[in-house]
């Protein structure tokens, strides 16, 4: 819901989105958008807790296994928005959320009132990258940051216009944040926004891949040097990304089972961090948070499993 004269309405677009994403598994269905009073108002699936919020409720770290499980499910929810030409361009743990009752544990991927095309629809071709700026003035530099600083892409604090790269490198942040439960640049001071935003880019241009990653495994390095390594149209190799932390599970003995921290019975948990209407009456998770998903639906990108793309 928001206000139907907001200097800025993003609802109804984001509405559109939904419709335009609306064959992809974990995508939320709309039923409804429309002005009520001196709101706009869309009505949606009712969904489970957020990653952030389920991070929280796991005091703070999730394991290398449940990690390695979310990257590989995260990759194809990404994975098919961009095949669909969407970029999301806000890429945190709050965004990535978790459905109920036959698709609990699913993750799904919400919030694309900042999402935007990067393939011209007629076309179906990418904007222009810098080699053509004078001309078309496409690919923009000087923008202002979009999304959440704390997981922007170096080249969003530069002002680039996003591509399919910075998605990708924002994810890579948020796993990170997610084994290690901070970034090395959350809490820093300053006196203004603008001062914060600057001084999160000098710690993002200062550190290395490698002290970025200190004590996790390769793999994560692996990552973000191929994210950071990509044209600004170059179409991403999503497959080797998941294969990354898919071999990973596979060094670890880990399996992938869909068995989330989350759902690990007898671990100390903060139950205060998870909505209400996710909870029992007595405290503690809803039943149908404590089974795996079923993998026709955590393996797929589509809702007919056949993981379809338009590149």
């Amino acid at each position: 819901m928001e206000s139907a004269i907001s200097r800025n309405p993003q609802l109804a677009y984001e509405a559109k989105a939904y419709y335009y994403l609306r064959e992809g598994v974990a995508v939320p269905r709309i039923y409804y958008f429309g002005t009520e009073d001196t709101y706009n108002v869309m009505v949606m699936d009712l969904l489970g807790p957020s990653l952030e919020e389920l991070l929280r409720y796991q005091l703070g770290k999730f394991s290398l296994k449940t990690v390695c499980m979310l990257a590989q499910e995260m990759l194809l929810r990404l994975e098919y928005m961009h095949s669909q030409s969407f970029l999301h361009r806000d890429i945190k743990p709050d965004n990535f959320v978790i459905g109920m009752d036959k698709m609990a544990n699913v993750i799904y991927l919400i919030d694309l009132g900042l999402c935007k095309r990067y393939r011209f629809p007629n076309s179906n071709t990418h904007i222009p990258s810098i080699f053509f700026f004078q001309l078309i003035c496409s690919y923009r530099e000087n923008k202002n940051l979009t999304g959440t600083p704390r997981y922007a892409s170096i080249a969003n604090h530069l002002g680039i216009e996003q591509s399919r790269r910075d998605d990708l490198e924002s994810l890579g942040y948020v796993l990170i944040y997610f084994l290690l439960g901070k970034l090395p640049w959350q809490g820093l001071r300053a006196e203004n926004k603008k001062e914060k935003y600057n001084r999160i880019l000098e710690y993002k241009l200062a550190v290395t891949i490698p002290e970025l990653c200190t004590g996790l495994p390769v793999e994560f390095q692996d990552y973000l040097v191929y994210c950071r390594g990509l044209r600004f149209d170059e179409t991403p190799d999503y497959a080797y990304l998941r294969g990354l932390f898919s071999s990973l599970m596979e060094s670890k003995g880990f399996v992938n089972d869909g068995m989330f921290d989350w759902l690990v019975r007898g671990i100390p948990r903060d139950i205060s961090v998870i909505p209400k209407f996710c909870q029992t009456s007595d405290g503690k998770l809803l039943p149908c948070f404590l089974q795996p998903a079923p993998r026709v639906y955590a393996e797929a990108m589509t809702k007919l499993g056949t993981n379809r793309r338009n590149d």
